[in-house]
């Protein structure tokens, strides 16, 4: 391929690389002259203005040997050519130029470790890749980026040959055939200066350790340069949380054994001397608030420098001024050091800057939500002074709507306005819809099966509809309901349901207890929002219930009183009020807050009775990883009119959400002919559980390690229990029960999931006892 330009001029040029210039030489000298033309020949893909803007000559201008090789020099530059050569004739100049072939793939061989459109992004970042110019440069270069990925999972055996094919068109393809090798572990972690403080104390700060029993599973034993920065900084925290002001460390040491199985780390640190305060202070622009901000200063006169209480005191001024509107707020600690008697004069230097205002909320990653489901728990609003507290709390709510892995909020200056910001809302969707088909086997239940259908964010548009069916041995239910969460514009909430349920009480001992209950309703009820945190319920259910299958020899006695009393068949308006409280910081694996509900439910027509409940969740932080979670709940009930508490309406305990370590639903009393499981009219439970973080799993925030303690019992209110059949009497069924075991919680796909080893504690003759429990749908 050709391509001219008008008149003049001959000449012939050969680059040669000259010293580190690498600039071409020209094998004859020549006189200058004037170019009459310019041809370039040789290029396929090259846009040939990318040539001629490299020539530092123009038609009509003198051409000399110096700007000959300056011209082969900047050709080359462009790395788009692997030779170029200057030839002339009759005063043409003629560049005849080979290019480089372009990367037609990029492929990897034997590669386990990591998902190849990963890392084949990641080349791209450092310029190799598909449709890419190839250079030997950049082939190095990619090499090496794919080396230090695999040394920073600790793979330091590894062998990488790349492998060029030749294409068609002036093309290649790159092969990188990969043997990963083993995985370097660390043998030795040594740390060189420790005076004050033990090295052991140390090396717990460090998440990086030797091999052990459970490094196998932890992976702690595997070198990362990321966790041993962040260990250093644990170390540093460390100590200037003890006063050592002066602390400082060097860059610490790795080393590989030469069969790159084995690697060394040693860390050389400099404690100093720790240090008493002499002073605390406040300076600065105080906003005339001195007498709100001093109490934040956790720093006393007298105690040794700590890291940790400086940083809150930090924290407490900054967000209680960003409350304020100011936005940008700094509170710099200052510590002024008297070496000579170990002593420091601390001074907090606070800095408001300006008080500014929102200027837009801007909503990004929710793909399927929409931006009003996500805006409508926004307390900060657009056009309004900036709030700290408003934008915490309006994260919180959204957490708490169940629909996001992850919420994060953060706020971004206005180029230009120093009186504006913007407040950016990232959050990252779950899935919310789940089809689910089920099958299992409970001593209690026997076989199980269960089918449903439910989104809890339906169409993105933060309604919830579900269809649940299930069925077994001893239940049957059918239920469909839709939740309209903000049905006014002011956050008031609508649920409509209709429902079927049939319970088969069964005693699993000998099959006794062949009766049916079936109960038919339909509810609609409100909720209606007094406050940030509180919410009211009120709604109605109809119910019909319906006792069948009934004889005098199978049938719970309790049953057959309960139809002489009322009858087999009963209709019932069931009113209801609630009053609920959530402060928790998520819905789906709290640390912090509580939720506490209050309800009261009212039968009439048929079933004249009433039904109080209160209940009270409330989660602590321990620290950065482990929460104890409290919970607590009361149920009371009573029959209006002087009939007897309808025993169709008791409530029950065990297993889990209740008591674990017991079967389900055994705690209460017996009936007396056939030894079923009655429950009661009152119920009382109480549970302890302190959450562990599982190891391996810090990106999975829902998958924790919990170890519990239960206590409840279920009595009726009107006094008596009934022990059971006398064969088989339970000694103390409606006495106090305890348990106490460990489990595991995992927010699954399938919804919440508990596993539990639960001993029963200090069991009475007869207690049905049941140590592993599982069950999906329990959030506590």
């Amino acid at each position: 391929m050709s391509f001219s330009r008008k008149p003049t001029f001959a000449l012939r040029v050969l680059p040669v690389l000259v010293a580190s210039l690498l600039a071409p030489a020209l094998a004859n000298a020549f006189a200058p002259f004037v170019v009459r033309d310019i041809q370039v020949n040789g290029i396929q893909r090259v846009d040939p203005g990318a040539v001629f803007s490299s020539l530092p000559v123009k038609v009509g201008e003198s051409f000399s040997e110096e700007q000959a090789a300056d011209a082969i020099q900047r050709l080359y530059a462009t790395g788009f050519f692997s030779d170029v050569q200057i030839d002339t004739s009759t005063n043409v100049l003629i560049v005849n130029v080979k290019e480089r072939p372009t990367i037609a793939s990029v492929s990897f061989n034997g590669m386990r470790e990591f998902d190849a459109k990963n890392i084949i992004n990641s080349l791209a970042q450092v310029g190799f890749g598909e449709g890419r110019v190839f250079d030997r440069s950049m082939l190095e270069r990619a090499e090496f980026e794919l080396k230090q990925q695999y040394l920073s999972k600790g793979k330091y055996g590894v062998e990488i040959t790349p492998i060029i094919t030749p294409l068609p068109r002036n093309r290649v393809g790159v092969s990188f055939d990969i043997f990963e090798g083993g995985l370097a572990k660390i043998k030795e972690i040594r740390i060189v200066g420790t005076e004050a403080v033990s090295q052991g104390d140390l090396l717990d700060q460090m998440e990086l350790t030797t091999s052990g029993m459970m490094t196998w599973y932890t992976g702690t034993d595997k070198y990362s340069r990321e966790k041993l920065e962040g260990d250093m900084e644990r170390i540093r925290s460390y100590y200037l949380n003890r006063g050592f002001l002066e602390y400082s460390a060097e860059a610490p040491q790795v080393s590989i054994s030469p069969d790159r199985k084995d690697i060394f780390i040693t860390l050389t640190i400099h404690e100093g001397q720790p240090y008493t305060l002499s002073s605390v202070k406040l300076a600065g622009d105080l906003l005339g608030l001195e007498d709100k901000i001093e109490p934040m200063v956790q720093q006393k006169e007298g105690e040794v420098f700590s890291s940790d209480k400086t940083s809150a005191t930090v924290k407490s001024i900054t967000e209680y001024l960003g409350g304020l509107g100011y936005a940008f707020a700094n509170a710099n600690p200052n510590p002024v050091l008297d070496r000579e008697n170990h002593t420091a004069d601390l001074t907090f230097y606070v800095d408001p800057g300006r008080r500014v205002y929102v200027r837009r909320i801007e909503v990004g990653g929710n793909v399927r939500t929409r931006d009003e489901v996500v805006r409508r728990e926004m307390r900060q609003q657009e056009a309004a002074w900036y709030d700290s507290d408003a934008i915490k709390f309006s994260r919180d709510r959204i957490d708490r709507l169940g629909y996001f892995n992850e919420v994060d909020v953060n706020t971004k200056p206005v180029p230009g306005s120093p009186d504006q910001v913007d407040v950016n809302v990232d959050v990252k969707e779950k899935p919310t819809g789940l089809v689910n088909l089920g099958i299992g086997y409970g001593s209690t239940d026997k076989l199980m099966l269960s089918a449903g259908i439910s989104q809890d964010n339906i169409f993105g548009s933060g309604n919830s509809l579900s269809l649940q069916v299930n069925t077994s041995k001893v239940n049957r239910a059918a239920v469909i309901s839709h939740t309209n969460p903000f049905w006014t514009g002011d956050g008031i909430s609508k649920t409509t349901s209709i429902y079927y349920r049939r319970t088969t009480p069964y005693q699993s001992n000998d099959g006794w207890g062949d009766y049916q209950n079936t109960a038919i309703g339909a509810g609609l009820n409100f909720g209606v929002p007094i406050s940030e945190y509180d919410r009211v319920f009120m709604g109605v259910n109809f119910e019909h219930n319906k006792l069948s299958r009934l004889s005098q020899q199978y049938t719970p006695q309790a049953y057959q009183d309960y139809v002489k009393e009322y009858g087999e068949g009963t209709n019932t308006f069931i009113f209801n009020l609630g009053w609920s409280k959530d402060t928790r910081d998520s819905a789906i694996a709290p640390n912090k807050g509580s939720l506490t509900s209050l309800s009261a439910d009212m039968g009439t027509m048929d079933l004249r009775y009433y039904m109080l409940r209160a209940s009270h969740q409330h989660y602590i932080p321990l620290g950065r990883a482990y929460t104890l979670a409290l919970n607590g709940a009361i149920d009371y009930g009573r029959s209006i009119g002087g009939k007897s508490f309808p025993v169709i309406k008791n409530v029950y305990a065990g297993g889990i959400g209740s008591v674990r370590g017991y079967e389900g639903a055994s705690l209460g009393g017996r009936d007396i002919l056939t030894g079923d499981y009655l429950g009661g009219s009152r119920r009382m439970i109480a549970n302890a559980q302190l959450y562990l973080p599982f190891p391996g799993a810090s990106r999975d925030r829902t998958l924790r390690w919990f170890v519990f303690a239960d206590a409840g019992k279920v009595d009726n209110t009107s006094g008596g229990c009934p022990m059971g059949r006398p064969d088989r009497l339970s000694e103390d069924p409606c006495g106090w029960k305890y348990a106490a075991g460990l489990g595991l919680s995992w927010e699954s796909p399938l919804g919440p999931l508990q596993l539990s080893y639960g001993r029963a504690l200090r069991a009475k003759e007869g207690d049905d006892k049941q140590a592993f429990q599982f069950q999906i749908g329990t959030a506590f």
